[in-house]
């Protein structure tokens, strides 16, 4: 139950189907030997995600994992909500994780940061224990003159974002993960895509979510970089692909993600991705653009339920890619 002093959002829930790790194996393999032309997943016992390369702020993503698909894309355009900003530790609270560790993409909070912006979210909660959050998060962002060929990639210690987020929550534990490796892509998917594809294939209607981890250790990849709010309606593809900025980003690159095999008529974004770096990169990943180099190493887990935050009543499929 909400504090006194928090917002209170709508809430929806749903169970998704949880398969063995071992039989994910088997199907995510089959899928990307479609479009790398090496590909290994495997069961390990999760690294230690707060070390090199993957600098998170819990060791794990284990332990009551769970999707949080939060506000979305309709509050965003054809005309931004900007009222609709949301606090990491009262939806901790609402989907009953208060102590959650946090990842995945949204859109950064303009009343903190004084701009529209990509969030790349990455936080241990305090909770109810005590103690301090450990934030790790980052933000991007066309620089101050908004020159589009340019942009900002920096520490962001705020836990407010909006209007559109889509995390993937934990205890943040150690425990049982899947390790998938990829490299040299062969085929037209991006890394993301070819799994949700792969696992849609195979459990048809039966959600599938997955969340947690990926390293671009070598190649490049083209992401995008929100610059601040149009002043005109966005209201087809093409009008918001020429407000979007694209970059061409160099490897390593941190991705945290979390895609959904099958929308369970929850409004779902059922894929987003976006990246840090310690080198000045990061944004909204859309594919690699060396395919020949290019060599993916993740870390993820199954979801075991997908909690729907503030759903948009009116709502619209542009700007989900």
């Amino acid at each position: 139950m909400a504090k006194p002093d928090e917002k209170s959002f709508p809430l929806q829930f749903k169970d998704t189907h949880v398969p063995d790790f071992h039989e994910v194996k088997k199907v995510l393999l089959d899928g990307l030997k479609k479009n790398f032309m090496v590909a290994s997943v495997d069961v390990i016992t999760c690294p230690d995600l707060t070390q090199s390369p993957w600098d998170l702020a819990s060791p794990g993503i284990c332990g009551s994992p769970r999707i949080v698909d939060i506000g979305g894309v309709p509050y965003l355009m054809p005309v931004p909500n900007k009222s609709k900003l949301y606090n990491l530790a009262e939806v901790a609270r609402l989907v009953d994780l208060p102590g959650a560790f946090i990842i995945g993409p949204g859109a950064g909070s303009s009343r903190v940061v004084g701009k529209n912006c990509e969030m790349i979210v990455n936080a241990k909660l305090a909770g109810d224990g005590g103690g301090s959050d450990n934030i790790k998060s980052w933000i991007a962002k066309l620089p101050d003159d908004n020159d589009r060929t340019k942009y900002v990639v920096e520490s962001y210690q705020s836990l407010e974002g909006g209007p559109l987020m889509n995390l993937f929550a934990s205890e943040g534990k150690q425990g049982m993960v899947l390790e998938v490796k990829v490299k040299s892509r062969t085929g037209p998917e991006n890394f993301i895509t070819c799994m949700r594809k792969q696992l849609a294939s195979h459990y048809g209607d039966k959600p599938v979510a997955m969340g947690g981890v990926f390293l671009i250790a070598k190649g490049k990849a083209n992401l995008h970089i929100m610059p601040d709010f149009s002043d005109k309606p966005l209201n087809t593809a093409e009008e918001i692909n020429k407000w979007l900025t694209f970059h061409d980003m160099s490897a390593p690159l941190v991705c945290l993600c979390e895609f959904v095999s099958h929308d369970p008529d929850l409004d779902l974004r059922i894929e987003h991705t976006h990246c840090f770096s310690n080198h000045g990169d990061g944004g909204h990943y859309h594919y690699d653009t060396t395919p020949e180099e290019v060599e993916y190493h993740a870390i993820l887990v199954l979801a075991e339920k997908i909690y729907r935050v503030d759903r948009p009543q009116e709502t619209h499929q542009l700007g989900r890619d």
